[in-house]
Formats: structure tokens, C-alpha cells, sequence
């Protein structure tokens, strides 16, 4: 049987941070997307995807700042 791998922490601040600025540009991609339809059931799919996107970013803001925190003390 193997052991489990030991928690490293050490690169998960850049990680969620690469996935903080990948929700931006999707974030960004659908205004434009919202700017050019005039279909108003795309316009309220994409706005209520970007709501959802700008919860998360508040999650892993402060995720982020845990793992900062974490890397701080070590």
C-alpha cells in the first residue's frame, strides 16, 4: 500500500491566482459577448454566469490570502 503524498502548499497562492485571472478574461470575454447580442435570453445566461463568476473570485480571494498566509508562517 503507498503512503499519501504530503500536502504542499507551497505553489497554490499562484494557482488560484492563474484561476483568478482566468475568470477575469471570461468574465471580460462575456461582456463583449453581452455587448454584441440582441438576444436577451444569452444576454441573461451570460450576465448571470458572470454574477456567479464574481462570487467565486471572492472565494478564492481569500483562499488566496490563507495559502499567503500559510506560506508566511512556514
Amino acid at each position: 500500500m503507498s503512503k499519501p503524498k504530503p500536502d504542499d502548499r507551497r505553489d497554490n497562492a499562484a494557482k488560484i491566482k492563474a484561476a483568478m485571472d482566468a475568470t477575469k478574461r471570461n468574465m471580460e470575454a462575456a461582456d463583449e459577448m453581452i455587448a454584441r447580442t440582441d438576444n436577451p435570453e444569452v444576454k441573461a445566461e451570460l450576465e448571470a454566469k458572470n454574477e456567479r463568476r464574481e462570487d467565486a473570485l471572492h472565494g478564492m480571494e481569500a483562499e488566496r490570502k490563507q495559502e499567503e498566509a500559510h506560506k508566511k508562517e512556514d
